[in-house]
């Protein structure tokens, strides 16, 4: 690896609830063909084992590097704070949970490369359940414009490679108690607002971890309030207001949905 680093992989994690999970998702990113990296993982205040796993982790790879929050401040801080020590020339995202397909890296990389128009890149993925096992197909749009912003965010973040000079332009993630779930929408809205486009290899090169639970409410109200709140000022910048008005009230709506009925939505998303 030369001194600089190429790409720089960014992951916060916090109370991380499986340790065989962390140890596939930060062992995926190790084993990339592409070998030009480092790994910045920031622990958000765990109170679980979380920190000594990660030093386990740090230990069998020297381009690992940990970040620790002394309190829990969120994801978008955690990345942030990634995102302030990054020597990358690009910046990767990578989720606790999940997996990347060996050639991730590669394929995105050489895509950039050749397309500088492209400010961010992102892969569909094969969606996994708790035993890791295939469920379905999580598709993005090869080329998603501003109305694509309308349904949902056409980007799978933990997918996503950046340049990096086009996130530290907007100062990464916007810090606020509405975007603490929705801190991906609300960055990549921001971004093709000012001109900024992302693109979608149409490959799976990520194994996205969802766990189903029907018993379970995946997102309490509060969040898809802050939700319709990110969706009514990002459709405001990118002009699509009044139009995108039902599409504010949509998570609102879903968190209406028993939860069984949403267990259900989610599957069939999935099935392609």
């Amino acid at each position: 690896m030369s001194q600089m680093p190429k790409l720089s992989v960014i992951m916060g994690t916090y109370n991380c609830a499986n340790k065989e999970w962390l140890y596939q998702s930060v062992r995926s990113i190790c084993q990339q063909t592409f070998r030009d990296w480092e790994f910045l993982i920031c622990n958000d205040g765990s109170t679980n084992e979380t920190q000594k796993w990660l030093d386990e982790l740090a230990q069998s790879d020297p381009r690992i590097r940990l970040i620790e929050n002394h309190q829990n401040c969120g994801l978008a801080a955690s990345l942030n704070r990634c995102l302030l020590m990054a020597k990358g020339e690009f910046i990767a995202r990578q989720d606790d949970d999940d997996i990347s397909e060996p050639t991730r890296f590669q394929k995105q990389m050489d895509y950039l490369e050749k397309h500088p128009s492209c400010d961010f890149l992102g892969t569909c993925a094969t969606v996994i359940d708790a035993q890791g096992q295939a469920q379905g197909r999580y598709l993005c749009e090869a080329k998603p414009t501003k109305r694509s912003f309308l349904w949902t965010n056409p980007f799978a973040h933990p997918t996503v490679v950046a340049h990096t000079e086009a996130l530290k332009r907007f100062n990464g993630y916007r810090e606020s108690s509405e975007t603490r779930r929705c801190e991906d929408y609300d960055l990549f809205m921001r971004m093709y607002a000012e001109g900024f486009r992302g693109e979608n290899l149409q490959t799976e090169l990520y194994q996205y971890r969802v766990v189903n639970d029907w018993r379970k409410k995946y997102r309490p109200m509060n969040d898809r309030l802050d939700e319709a709140r990110v969706r009514f000022q990002g459709y405001c910048r990118l002009g699509l207001m009044p139009a995108g008005i039902p599409y504010v009230l949509k998570p609102i709506v879903v968190g209406m949905l028993p939860a069984r009925v949403y267990s259900e939505i989610v599957t069939r998303k999935f099935k392609h």
